[in-house]
């Protein structure tokens, strides 16, 4: 099924999410949708779902224009979607998460549970997706979640099959399975619309690639594009993706987490007798797939979260039973991985959001009063340091894009005496020149002797300013490595596999590869 979009525009109020989007797919294309957080893409793909009307334009398929009330109309019409949060009831089975909402139904209207399990089984062996039927959703790891997700879709005829940032939350052995099942569902057919931020796998699998900027297509590109070119299109200027770090010289301890133990809402172990120690001068990153207990770490440290057990100290101090504050004072900086619930006050203005911490300290008060002027010296001080794209620092920091929001959270926190710094998924829905900008300060952060702990589900991430990396799987610590091990290890260890049988599988899959690269050249 060819799909086409001519100018499709959507508004929300003033703002502009879709301008006047172009955007054709052939049959049995894979077409990456590449842009920032932001973008606009996920809108975009909305609009085609039929979950938002456009404010302008057409959809046509197969060249006749089409109509969608609803996302009831777009399946009808062979459109699936794989949403980035995925719409499945964690107490049902596979086959009955497949079936909702389009039960078979047998005599009398009686739902008939064998059909659905048997339409589950037939796709799930055509693709060799290996899920039973039966099985809870709960039960099953994420990448087996998502392939449910593409059996809802394909169990409906989908002809063109959405996927809205698929791998945000797989390893990298998942994504590698998701991209060997793309091109399956591509050679029988299957129109795939790749909608993500991760140039690695745009170049990996993608036929075309359209480029997303603030509601704007602004080009086309080639998968054989390399990632600079990429980020450079998204952008809009020339971006540097390697991180410039010099090997980390790490002094003394400072902070020393001993046999910490968290629970969850539920009573379970969120954190589960970790021991991890950061020393002066050097980056330890925490790897993992979200969810794994990295958030219920990184706000223990801070002291929104009592532990069940365990010690936490800076400076050979123990913080345990300290209040927040009393940890900010010891030298904790803390970047949360949410600044919309956790950095910012969206009503405060840009200034006030550079001392959240500090406004009832010197030089910002006296004798317990904020001091205005001083307050605005810094913010624009601040704001020229750290390059804030910003109008007036009275202004809202809500009238900031995401990027700029996410500079003042690290500033703020840079920009007094620190001992450790905890930076959580510091990069989340920022664009690459931001990226690009607070991987440079978290380098010089560390040159200047802080212990930095940095949180990143972004493999790339990892990698890339790492000294060391502790890996989290169900709230334990399976092994810390060193900054430069290998990929594949890294992955396994992120599935909850040993250090040393990554190490294991790891040499096993390269040899296997050795081979097959052998038996070829032979044949030709």
């Amino acid at each position: 099924m060819k799909l086409e979009l001519r100018g499709i525009t959507k508004r929300f109020g003033p703002l502009v999410a879709n301008d006047s989007i172009d955007l054709v797919v052939e049959p049995g294309e894979i077409h990456a949708l590449l842009g920032e957080n932001g973008a606009g893409k996920s809108t975009l793909m909305n609009v085609l779902y039929g979950l938002y009307e456009p404010d302008e334009g057409q959809i046509l398929l197969d060249g006749e224009p089409v109509t969608f009330n609803g996302p009831g109309d777009a399946v009808a019409a062979g459109i699936g979607m794989v949403h980035q949060h995925f719409m499945l009831v964690p107490v049902f089975t596979v086959a009955e998460s497949v079936a909702l909402g389009y039960e078979p139904a047998g005599p009398l209207g009686v739902i008939d549970r064998r059909a659905a399990r048997k339409r589950v089984k037939e796709i799930s062996d055509r693709f060799g997706f290996n899920l039973d039927p039966d099985a809870v959703i709960e039960d099953l790891p994420v990448g087996a979640q998502q392939r449910v997700e593409i059996i809802k879709a394909l169990s409906r005829e989908a002809k063109v099959l959405i996927l809205d940032e698929p791998t945000a939350v797989l390893t990298p052995q998942e994504t590698d399975e998701l991209i060997a099942i793309m091109r399956q569902l591509k050679a029988e057919g299957t129109s795939i619309v790749f909608i993500t931020h991760k140039l690695r796998e745009v170049r990996a699998i993608a036929d075309s690639i359209t480029v997303i900027r603030r509601g704007k297509v602004v080009g086309e590109a080639s998968p054989t594009s390399s990632e600079t070119e990429l980020a450079s299109l998204m952008v809009g200027r020339s971006v540097s993706m390697a991180v410039d770090k010099a090997p980390a010289e790490p002094g003394e301890e400072e902070l020393v987490i001993s046999d910490l133990t968290v629970l969850d809402a539920k009573g379970s172990a969120a954190v589960d007798r970790v021991d991890l120690t950061v020393r002066r001068g050097e980056i330890v990153v925490i790897a993992g797939v979200q969810g794994n207990g990295q958030t219920e770490l990184t706000e223990t440290i801070l002291g929104l979260t009592d532990p069940l057990s365990g010690s936490i100290r800076i400076a050979g101090r123990e913080m345990v039973g300290q209040p927040v504050k009393e940890r900010l004072r010891a030298g904790l900086g803390f970047v949360p991985e949410d600044r919309s619930t956790s950095g910012v006050i969206s009503s405060f203005s840009v200034a006030e959001n550079f001392v959240l911490d500090l406004y009832d300290t010197r030089p910002f008060a006296r004798f317990g009063t904020v001091l205005p002027s001083v307050v605005d010296a810094n913010a624009r001080r601040r704001s020229q340091e750290f390059d804030v794209r910003l109008t007036d620092v009275q202004d809202p920091i809500s009238t900031l894009s995401g990027g700029n929001q996410q500079k003042v959270v690290v500033a703020r926190e840079m920009s007094r005496p620190l001992r450790v710094l905890v930076a959580s998924q510091p990069t989340r829905g920022v664009d690459v020149g931001s990226i690009e900008f607070i991987h440079e300060r978290l380098v010089v952060e560390r040159d200047n002797g802080t212990a930095v702990l940095l949180v990143s589900s972004e493999l790339d991430e990892v990698m890339a300013l790492a000294d060391r990396i502790a890996v989290m799987y169900r709230g334990r610590v399976v092994g810390i490595v060193p900054g430069d091990t290998e990929r594949d290890v890294l992955g396994l260890m992120m599935a909850g596999v040993p250090l040393e049988e990554a190490r294991a599988q790891s040499a096993e899959h390269r040899t296997a590869l050795a081979a097959a690269d052998v038996m070829s050249e032979e044949k030709l």
